[in-house]
Parts: C-alpha cells; sequence; structure tokens
C-alpha cells in the first residue's frame, strides 16, 4: 500500500495495463478523474485494446514492417485483405520463462519489446489529450500473474512488466494491486468507514481483496485503505471464453475427429484445439511446420471438411473475429436465459442455440476455483461473510450472473456493489498515485 508514487506537473497517472484492454486515468487533485478515450468504430471508448498487429507492406518496391496497437490495430487488421500478425493478450505470457521472445516476418522480439510498443502508443495518445508530457505512473498488477507458482514467478512477471514500461519511455513506475486500486476508486464515493471485499475480474485473472476504508481510514493511514488481505486466481473471462469454443466452435473444425494413418484409426492431435481456446495463442498455430502437420492430417481424416475449416480458419488468422462473437453470446447470456452464437466469414459458418443453464455447467469448475479463493481469503483473514459491510465487483466477467451469484450466496444481493466496471481500477490507480504524491509533499 505504501508504494512510492511519480506525478507529473499537471497530474497523476494510473495505468490499467489489462489482458483485454488497456485504460489509462489521470487525477489532478480535484474531484474529477480523466480518462482516456480513443476513436473506435466511428465513435469513442476508453478501453484500449491491449493488441499489436504488424503486416509487411511495400512501399517503393521494398517490403516495410509496419505496426499498429489498439483501435488502430483492430481497424488495420479487418481492412487488410491478406492478414499479417495480430498478437493479443500479452500480458498473460509475462510469467512463462520459457516465452522470451518470438519471431515475426523474420524479426525477432522479446515480449517486452512488443508489450512496449502497445504502452508506448498509449502512452503518447494520451498525452496529447491530457496535454502533459507522461514520463510516470502508478501502474496495476494482479495479486498472482496468469501461470505464476509462487511469489518469485510473480516478482518475475512484475519485473518483465516494469522492463516493459521503461523500454516505452516511463521514468518511475510504480505498481499496486489492482483490487486494490479498486477499492481506492470505490472509498472516493464513501462519507463512511467500511471493510469491503473488492472482486477484480480481468481477461486473464481472478483477484480479491478485504480493504478497511473510509474517512477515518484515510486519516489514520495517510494513504487510501488497511488491507486484510488478498487473493487470486489465474481464471477469468479467457478461461470462460474458452469453454464456449470447447463446446461450440472447436467440434465443427475437427475436434474428436478420425483420420486414417497406416491402417490404424487414430484422432486429430488435440492440443491444436487447446490453441484454438486460448485465441491469443492462435497465432502461434500460423507456423510452417504445423500448417504442414495440419495439410497431412486433412489427407487422411474421415472428415476432410472439418480439417479443411481449420486450416482456413488458422490461415486467415480469424481469432478476432471469433472472439467478438464469443463474447457477444457471453455477454448475451448475462442478459437472457438463451442466446444464439453466431460466426461467419462465407467460407466457416456455426451458429448455434446456447442455454444459460448450459454455459454455467461448461464454467462450473472454473466458478468452484473462484468460489474456493473467495472462501480461503475470508478464512485466512479470520473473517466472516457477515463482517463485510460491501463488496465491489468490477471487470467484464462480474456481469456473468452464475459470478454474481457467489457473492449473492455468501453476501446478499443487497451488498452487492459495481460501477465503472471496466475503468474502476485505471480510476483508483489515478487516485493512489495523487494520494501518495500528496502524502510525501
Amino acid at each position: 500500500m505504501h508504494s512510492r508514487a511519480s506525478q507529473s506537473s499537471k497530474g497523476a497517472i494510473g495505468i490499467d495495463f489489462g489482458t483485454t484492454n488497456s485504460s489509462i486515468a489521470c487525477a489532478d487533485g480535484s474531484s474529477d478523474i480523466n480518462l482516456a478515450r480513443f476513436p473506435y468504430l466511428g465513435g469513442l471508448t476508453d478501453a484500449y485494446r491491449s493488441l499489436l498487429y504488424l503486416q509487411q507492406v511495400k512501399e517503393g518496391g521494398v517490403n516495410t514492417l509496419k505496426s499498429w496497437t489498439g483501435p488502430e490495430g483492430i481497424d488495420q487488421y479487418l481492412a487488410a485483405d491478406v492478414k499479417g500478425r495480430l498478437i493479443q493478450s500479452l500480458k498473460s505470457f509475462l510469467s512463462s520463462r520459457s516465452l522470451q521472445s518470438t519471431e515475426v516476418f523474420g524479426r525477432r522480439y522479446t515480449l517486452e519489446d512488443l508489450i512496449a510498443r502497445i504502452l508506448r502508443d498509449l502512452r503518447k495518445k494520451a498525452e496529447d489529450q491530457f496535454g502533459l508530457s507522461i514520463k510516470s505512473a502508478v501502474v496495476g498488477r494482479p495479486v498472482h500473474f496468469v501461470g505464476a507458482e509462487s511469489q518469485e514467478d510473480d516478482n518475475y512477471a512484475e519485473s518483465r512488466l516494469r522492463l516493459a514500461f521503461e523500454s516505452a519511455g516511463y521514468k518511475s513506475v510504480e505498481f499496486e494491486m489492482e483490487p486494490v486500486a479498486a477499492a481506492q476508486y470505490y472509498e472516493s464515493t464513501l462519507d463512511h468507514d467500511e471493510l469491503i471485499l473488492i472482486g477484480d475480474f480481468g481477461g486473464g485473472t481472478s483477484d480479491f481483496s478485504l480493504v478497511h476504508v473510509g474517512p477515518t481510514v484515510r486519516r489514520r493511514e495517510g494513504v487510501s485503505g488497511s488491507i486484510v488481505g488478498n487473493a487470486g486466481v489465474g481464471i477469468a473471462g479467457d478461461a470462460f471464453d474458452a469453454k464456449i469454443i470447447r463446446h461450440l466452435v472447436s467440434p465443427a473444425l475437427g475436434a474428436g475427429s478420425q483420420l486414417r494413418s497406416l491402417g490404424k484409426i487414430l484422432t486429430v492431435p488435440s492440443w491444436v484445439y487447446i490453441r484454438l481456446e486460448r485465441w491469443h495463442h492462435l497465432s502461434l498455430l500460423r507456423g510452417r511446420e504445423v500448417l504442414e502437420m495440419l495439410r497431412g492430417v486433412h489427407a487422411q481424416s474421415l472428415e476432410p471438411e472439418k480439417i479443411g475449416a481449420l486450416i482456413h480458419f488458422i490461415k486467415e488468422n480469424l481469432g478476432f473475429h471469433l472472439h467478438r462473437a464469443v463474447q457477444k453470446v457471453k455477454s448475451d447470456l448475462s442478459n437472457a436465459s438463451r442466446a444464439k452464437f453466431q460466426f461467419s466469414d462465407g467460407f466457416v459458418d456455426l451458429e448455434a442455440e446456447v442455454e444459460r443453464a448450459s454455459f454455467e455447467e461448461w464454467i462450473s469448475e472454473e466458478l468452484g476455483q473462484i468460489e474456493r479463493c473467495v472462501d480461503s481469503l475470508l478464512t485466512t483473514a479470520n473473517v466472516l461473510p457477515k463482517d463485510v459491510d460491501m463488496v465491489f465487483l468490477t471487470g467484464g466477467s462480474s456481469f456473468v450472473p452464475a459470478v454474481r451469484r457467489i457473492f449473492e450466496t455468501r453476501f446478499g444481493a443487497q451488498r452487492i456493489r459495481g460501477g465503472n466496471e471496466f475503468t474502476s481500477v485505471a480510476r483508483g490507480l489515478a487516485l493512489k498515485a495523487m494520494d501518495l504524491h500528496l502524502a510525501r509533499s
């Protein structure tokens, strides 16, 4: 809670670099918190997609590698007749020691290089809007990074994220737990003290914090909040998406189908579909060796049309289109008991009716892990559910009814709050930066 924050001459900056979306906020000491906004599909959005699109283009007869990030990256990707390389969910790889770099169009880039490219654009666009030079920020991080199995793994992931920020031109970066930042945002609306549970559901992680907040705590601590306990699990929106893909998409692309090889009946390799489920891994399937293997499978398959559809899907890099279709049906199921899943690009056409009850059964294992994480936090902190005054849920998956029921069952629906679910972490990080600046002034 007492990390040193950075302060520009005109405002304190908070950055929520997320697995799927990123946000950047500026607090200037007044009651207002400004969020950077970005053009997208004819409108404006405060969610900057955490993606990078690279494409080779001919300029003067010479191949030149160009790159775009965020909403511009999406626009360029959708407009391209021949698709380049769309790279997404880079935050999910930070704890992996095996993934140090990747080759794109014959050039090798470290993971930190790729993340820095996104952060650099995010900073420049925010500088133009806020009218200041951003060289420092308070940055959010999950309680546990995706794939982290120890504190050493978390420290390693944080150090890589710090290096990416430094490569993007940031001179000073301080980290704060994302649910603690969300707690600070919630606290800014309070005129009394509370013990709150913050649930922050991102793309890759679900993080929880028990925090004492309110005017008395602020006066006593000098900064916002008194942490009672933290817990996190590497399961969130991406894991829910994976189950939708497993049940609705993979079977139509050959998962579980058979092939005849040397007189034997074999099953199509399952690891391909595991990559497909993690749609940000899809670009890893576009290598020559994988595609040659799949062409061999296609020639021997008992259902060649499905393997042909899979090869088309990979070659055309349709992961983003699939992600949009999955996100839509997941959102629709949050508002209705049934929804229609639709995906079509003219070659691969998928359509299915989905019951909310079926979706909840698909994600039952993930829901159980979230439940156990929340219960473990309460037990470790020696806090009973009745002692928690309010539960503040933030992040996209907080809208999933089965997720909300976890908290309604334990705390009662009347104690569940939300608001600015996609930007509360960035807002809280900016407030944190301002508070810590004032505390040491």
